[in-house]
Parts: structure tokens; C-alpha cells; sequence
């Protein structure tokens, strides 16, 4: 789903990514992690094709994001840690734009709309002004935006923060249904238990390079995935790819 090769990002003469690889397979998901700074936010918006880069290649769905960035995009949800939602529009009137940009049938989108409204609890503000909206309610309609057209390869950055436990279990629900119908999700995240128990891979980052890249429970052996991050962190190791 996703293939990255040698991405190098530099901010003017510093730079933060160092060549790095990443591959997230067909139906997986993926937990990126790393200490801030690492360079994490960095790489979902450069394969989001947000942010130009100086070398490397990233394709998703086969798709190069430089050659083919419509393509790409078209397959891609991606929901940065704090997401600009137009504050004078309506709920509402958000989704059904988002609905336009991605083509979703308006049958489609209505019956998806209000089944993840209903179920995130926000069915009834949504002929409300964005603008009146909590954190945690912007947070829950940009993650049915995401959903909405029910994309190839869901991208999150700090996908929990703001939201309420239960949004948070219906949340990772959803992303577990994703990738069961063959869609994949790649996520970062400080919540380790939650990338431990629900991810499939992990990438561990530090200053701008990745740690180790492997399964889960590899990666973890008879540890915790904290125990794991923080002597990373701590040693610096070279790359370990399971």
C-alpha cells in the first residue's frame, strides 16, 4: 500500500528525515512512534503530499505521489494532529463538501454520515457552526471525514488525542473494519499500549531515522513496547528490520 526509498526532507541546511525506508502492507496497520522531534510528522505530510522533498521516492497504491499525486490522493484519508476544519460552515455542510472533493454517491455518503455520527455522538450538532464545536467534537467530525470514502490507506497523526474513550474504542473499531475489507492504516502515536495492542507493525523513530521496523510482538519479545522506545531513545541502535 505504501513504499517509501530513500526520503530525505531537510528544513533550509538542517536535515530531518535521513533517507528513510517504509513499506505498510496491504491490510495492516501500522504504528509509527517516536519521540517528538523525531520527524514523524514530517513523513506523513510528505507522503500526503503536503510537503515537497528533496530526494526518494513514495508510491501508495502504486502510485507515485510526485508523477501521479491525484491518483494517490484519491485512494488516501489523511488527518493531520490538529486538523483545520472551516469554522463557518455547518457540520454538515463540512462532510457533504469533503463528500464532493471524493465523489461519494449521496446515498452513500448520507447513510455513512449518519451511521458514524450516530455512533461518535455528534448526530445532533451537525446543523451547528463548526465554530461551536469542542475539541473533542472537531476531532470526531474530522475522523468521519476521514472515513467517509472509505479510503485505501487511512493516514492519523495523534489520532486519540481529544477524544473521549468511547470515541477512542469506535475509533480503533473502525480502523480494524478498514483494514479487514484490504485497506491499510498507518498512525502515529505517544499512546504505546494502544500501538501495542492494536498494531500489526511497528516503526520506531528517532532523529529523523528509524530504530527498528518489524512486527509487533518481535519487536516487543518479553517486554513492553515503552520498555523497548525508551531504551531505543536512550542507545540510539542501529536499524533492526523484522
Amino acid at each position: 500500500m505504501l513504499e517509501i526509498k530513500g526520503l530525505v526532507k531537510s528544513y533550509g541546511s538542517k536535515e530531518v528525515l535521513h533517507g528513510i525506508d517504509l513499506e505498510v502492507r496491504d491490510g495492516e496497520i501500522f504504528g509509527f512512534i517516536g519521540p517528538n522531534g523525531a520527524g514523524k510528522s514530517t513523513t506523513l505530510k510528505c507522503l500526503s503530499g503536503i510537503l515537497p522533498f528533496e530526494k526518494g521516492d513514495i508510491k501508495i497504491g502504486g502510485y507515485d505521489i510526485l508523477t501521479n499525486p491525484m491518483e494517490a490522493k484519491r485512494i488516501t484519508a489523511y488527518l493531520p494532529d490538529n486538523p483545520d476544519i472551516y469554522e463557518n460552515l455547518t457540520g454538515i455542510q463540512f462532510l457533504n463538501f469533503v463528500g464532493d472533493v471524493f465523489n461519494v454517491p449521496s446515498d452513500v455518503r448520507t447513510q455513512r454520515i449518519n451511521d458514524l455520527s450516530r455512533e461518535l455522538e455528534i448526530y445532533e450538532n451537525l446543523g451547528d457552526q463548526v465554530s461551536s464545536y469542542s475539541h473533542g467534537m472537531k476531532q470526531k467530525l474530522a475522523l468521519i471525514s476521514a472515513f467517509l470514502h472509505e479510503p485505501k490507506f487511512l493516514v492519523l497523526d495523534e489520532p486519540f488525542v481529544g477524544l473521549d474513550p468511547k470515541a477512542a474504542f469506535i475509533l480503533k473499531q473502525k480502523m480494524k473494519q478498514l483494514c479487514e475489507r484490504g485497506s491499510s492504516v498507518l498512525f502515529s502515536s505517544h499512546v504505546l499500549e494502544v500501538v501495542e495492542k492494536l498494531c500489526d507493525r511497528v516503526g520506531i523513530m528517532v532523529a529523523g531515522e528509524f530504530r527498528q521496523i518489524g512486527a509487533t510482538e518481535d519487536i516487543i519479545a518479553d517486554q513492553s513496547l515503552e520498555q523497548v522506545f525508551l531504551e531505543l531513545d536512550k542507545n540510539e541502535t542501529p536499524l533492526e528490520t523484522h
